[in-house]
């Protein structure tokens, strides 16, 4: 059986990409396995130093499979839980990851998709891409994270209209409030992508996951606090080769070949 995800890693970029497109690439639970089997590669190759996700075809992500949903012969619990359990681990581990992610939104997403979506630390879409909530319209609730990343990107208020409403928002809306970081015309989409995760790739590792780590604990640090985690990352930062390089390659003006 073809698996509905590819996963590629090149010179420090793992490349995740849905590909069921004439399925929408629809959250299935085919793709919940492979989504989890796919993230835990990358965590475990010590060689990938930043991630892309995309999709094949017109749509970025459909969502949840609700034909699936639609089946009596099993309690609609069960087959929730049977899907989101390896997804949700999935995340968990994609969102600790110490390296950039960087998602690129080829068309409309709804449903679970969202948190695919939104989960890179930058995100980029596609002209054709469209945001829905979806969930309120069939009884369900957010999950794969997406309540959480549409709350930190685009405040509480943002996030209630886009899941009690459910109306479509378009790519230049999501781009207004935050919700998307840049948007391409679709035939540019994928090529700016990749070239930012492979600029991404090429970074300083350390200070790159520094970074992030700094992002994430400013938005919960009191600020003398987070003086003191600066002044440590600062130091730990300092102490390393690419340091160095980056600051001989500066006075030199050329480009600095990170360790």
């Amino acid at each position: 059986m073809t698996s509905p995800l590819k996963l590629h890693i090149e010179h420090g970029l793992a490349t995740m990409t849905f590909s069921a497109p004439e399925r929408a690439n629809v959250l299935d639970l085919a793709m919940a396995r492979a989504f989890a089997s796919a993230v835990q590669t990358i965590a475990s190759d010590a060689s990938v130093r930043a991630v892309l996700i995309t999709g094949e075809g017109k749509q970025f992500c459909a969502g949840g499979d609700i034909n699936a949903f639609a089946d009596t012969s099993r309690p609609l619990t069960q087959v929730l839980e049977e899907l989101l359990d390896p997804v949700l681990e999935a995340m968990k581990l994609l969102t600790l990851l110490p390296m950039p992610i960087v998602c690129a939104i080829n068309g409309p997403v709804g449903g679970g998709g969202i948190g695919f979506a939104l989960c890179g630390d930058i995100v980029l879409a596609a002209e054709s891409m469209k945001l829905r909530g979806g969930y309120s319209a069939i009884g369900l609730t957010p999950d794969v994270g997406g309540s959480w990343f549409i709350t930190r990107r685009a405040g509480a208020a943002k996030a209630k209209e886009v899941f009690l409403t459910n109306r479509p928002f378009t790519a230049a809306e999501c781009r207004a409030v935050g919700l998307v970081d840049e948007v391409y015309p679709d035939h540019e989409l994928q090529d700016k992508a990749r070239a930012m995760a492979q600029k991404l790739a090429q970074g300083p590792k350390q200070a790159l996951a520094r970074i992030k780590s700094l992002i994430e604990a400013a938005q919960h640090h009191g600020l003398h606090a987070h003086f003191d985690m600066e002044r440590e990352s600062m130091l730990a930062s300092g102490a390393t080769d690419d340091a160095r390089e980056g600051i001989r390659a500066f006075l030199e003006k050329r480009a600095p070949k990170f360790s």
